[in-house]
């Protein structure tokens, strides 16, 4: 099938327990894909096929599948809900065209919700809304809807009304064809009829179907005016203005319906071909400059007589060896093609190609722009490079990732994991992105790095059961940082005689600090040649390379400025490297009088309590140094929302829980660095100071 128009790639996104992966199951039966419904209580589910998700009941990783609605292809994305796996998320709607985003009708616009929110509207992907499990007890249609403009800044389009609510859930109103959608209790989406709208009804679905119109009419300036004289448009001109609206991000079609009782699946499915835009209609990926990685002002066009140009999105390793799945954004690729990975600069040759349903896979011999398949067995690609034709060399816009905010330390049981233990976390390094090893030199332990403790958790796991390595965990680490308070203005001079010829560089610089989040920034005003212009690189370079171990502990040094104004230098005897090591020397030199400063990693806290326990709650915050935020109370209970360093946040979830009785969850996600308390950071050096003395 080569009909562009008739693809749908999109993505499934929402809060954790929203109900996506149910969602996927529904949508997957629907179209015949699969014959069974799984379910994710029972760890049954399609698209969650690792054996950690089925056991604890949520999405991990983003999982692929391809089925077929009215003679459209929908390649479907389900993405995991939970805050340390965003990443997945992100990388899912970097590559997709329209997303359905759910959300719970009791719970409404989630902690979560909202990150995926903000992700989506940076990727300009278009949405349609379902509110979802309209069966449950204190479920509310209306009131998600008002959250969705107040809490997420959106403009719904109501589609679909509810015909009763919790246990009375019966059915929806189509709110365009004015007709109601009853399903029996038989529990099969396709047991339902179309009948007119219940009497009590009438009136509400007349004023929400002028709203909808009035929105519609907007996209169109003509059909705005005939309908300000009273003439009505016809049924494809309004499904016209909603695409367009839609694809433009003017607002997103809102349906409503339970997923798991299988009430209101097919009109998203109807929506999703009707109102999601096809990979022609989305504005087309720009290339950027490798080097600096600037827009060069070209596109990648979605069309199958293009060259090349496809973006490797994630890398998973199954039974089978490593999948690198890829989306083609124009040209076409065949099985035997040789193929350029631009940002490697190696060629590499297509082997297998896969087309994914979960963990099962149909080989095929060829795709083409618009398609989202994986290729087993390539070797160098990465996250977020960039295939293309060696004729027509190019990168795609690359994605950006988190970097990780907490660490544990790992040895391996045995003598013989440890070689086990490096071949399988360098599988699992290039699978995700935000997860990350390092090696500390002086112990000679290996420290994994992650978004929070379930992140680093489920890695653990993973070690032990898929690759058999029993691993000794350490407790958690923070990853703090450092920065300076006051300005200084000194001078250094590295001079060096031993025969021949010596060593010579002076340097008179101002360190002061820089603006929160600015990083590390090098200026230099030097007049007259007293430095000349071919050592300024050097000297920038020795001052960056000893950022990333400041005076106090050895932490990276952050929001630093240093601005040479002067110096000296010698006809023979300076050279780069004289003056790189000025700049080493300086930096050791001036820092300590510099006033410097430990820094701590900042979360955004977003916990939900019934009511009878808010107190509780935030009198843990505030004993954990959390400063309050803000205060929400909902239906069943009240989100709390607060920053809180991170090191006080270590195994909160168990705390919350005994407060709670059970009830109790948070989320949370790295806000920003903020200077320590003065005993904290005292024990911080001290406990950093006394690991060093004992190796």
């Amino acid at each position: 099938m080569t009909d562009l128009s008739k693809y749908r790639n999109i993505g499934i996104f929402a809060h954790v327990d929203a109900g996506k992966t149910t969602s996927t199951e529904r949508i997957l039966k629907l179209t015949g894909k699969i014959h069974k419904m799984g379910d994710s209580h029972d760890g049954t589910t399609t698209t969650d096929f690792m054996e950690q998700e089925a056991e604890r009941g949520i999405t991990i990783q983003s999982a692929a599948t391809t089925c077929f609605w009215k003679d459209h292809r929908l390649n479907i994305i389900d993405t995991p809900g939970h805050v340390d796996f965003t990443i997945e998320v992100y990388r899912s709607l970097k590559v997709l065209d329209g997303g359905i985003g759910v959300f719970c009708g009791s719970g409404g616009v989630e902690p979560q919700s909202e990150t995926n929110w903000r992700y989506a509207d940076d990727s300009h992907v278009s949405r349609i809304i379902f509110v979802n499990k309209l069966d449950r007890m204190g479920a509310d249609f209306y009131r998600v809807v008002e959250q969705v403009k107040n809490v997420l800044g959106a403009t719904p389009l109501v589609m679909t009304l509810p015909i009763g609510i919790e246990d009375d859930f019966k059915g929806v109103v189509d709110v365009l064809s004015q007709k109601a959608y009853i399903w029996d209790e038989s529990g099969l989406p396709e047991n339902y009829e179309i009948t007119d709208i219940p009497a009590d009804m009438v009136e509400k679905a007349a004023e929400y179907r002028e709203m909808l119109i009035e929105a519609a009419v907007e996209q169109d300036d003509e059909l705005m005016m005939a309908y300000m004289e009273g003439e009505e448009p016809s049924l494809e001109d309004i499904k016209r203005c909603i695409r367009k609206g839609t694809r433009d991000l003017a607002f997103f079609p809102t349906y409503c319906g339970s997923a798991y009782r299988n009430k209101g699946m097919q009109l998203i499915l109807d929506a999703v071909v009707d109102y999601l835009p096809s990979p022609t209609e989305v504005d087309a990926q720009p290339l950027t400059n490798p080097e600096t990685g600037e827009p060069t002002g070209e596109v990648a066009t979605v069309s199958a007589d293009e060259p090349l140009r496809a973006l490797a999105f994630k890398i998973m390793d199954d039974r089978f060896g490593a999948l690198t799945f890829i989306r083609l954004y124009s040209g076409r690729m065949k099985k035997g093609d040789t193929i350029l990975n631009s940002a490697t600069g190696k060629t590499e040759r297509i082997g297998r190609m896969v087309e994914m349903h979960a963990d099962q896979r149909n080989e095929i011999d060829s795709a083409q722009a618009g398609d989202i398949i994986a290729v087993v067995g390539m070797k160098n690609v990465q996250t977020g490079h960039t295939l293309c034709d060696p004729k027509h060399e190019c990168t795609l816009e690359p994605m950006i990732f988190p970097d990780p905010v907490i660490s544990i330390a790992v040895k391996p049981k045995d003598k013989n994991g440890s070689e086990k233990m490096g071949i399988a976390i360098g599988k699992m390094v290039a699978e995700d992105p935000s997860f990350q090893v390092e090696t500390d030199e002086d112990s000679g332990e290996t420290i994994l790095k992650g978004m929070g403790e379930l992140h680093l958790d489920i890695k653990v796991d993973i070690l032990k059961r898929t690759y058999g390595v029993e691993l000794e965990v350490g407790a958690p680490q923070v990853a703090y940082r450092e920065t300076i308070t006051k300005a200084v203005e000194d001078s250094y001079t590295h001079k060096k005689q031993s025969g021949g010829s010596g060593q010579f560089g002076k340097i008179d610089y101002r360190i002061k600090p820089g603006e929160p989040n600015s990083g590390f920034k090098f200026v230099s005003t030097v007049v007259g040649g007293n430095v000349p212009k071919e050592f300024w690189p050097a000297i920038e370079k020795g001052f960056a390379g000893m950022m990333q171990e400041g005076v106090l502990a050895g932490f990276p040094t952050l929001d630093v400025e240093v601005e040479l104004f002067d110096g000296g230098f010698h006809a023979v005897d300076s050279s780069a490297i004289a003056f790189e090591i000025a700049a080493k020397g300086a930096f050791r030199q001036s820092m300590p009088k510099a006033g410097p400063q430990l820094l701590e990693p900042i979360m955004k806290v977003d916990v939900f309590t019934p009511d009878d326990h808010v107190g509780d709650v935030i009198g843990d915050l505030n004993r954990r140094r959390g400063m309050i935020k803000d205060q929400e109370a909902g239906v069943t209970g009240v989100r709390v929302k607060a920053d809180v360093p991170l090191s006080e946040m270590f195994g909160y979830i168990g705390t919350l829980r005994t407060m709670t009785s059970g009830r109790g969850q948070f989320s949370m996600e790295f806000s920003h660095y903020s200077a320590c308390p003065a005993n904290v950071a005292e024990a911080v050096i001290a406990d950093v100071k006394s690991k060093k003395e004992k190796k």
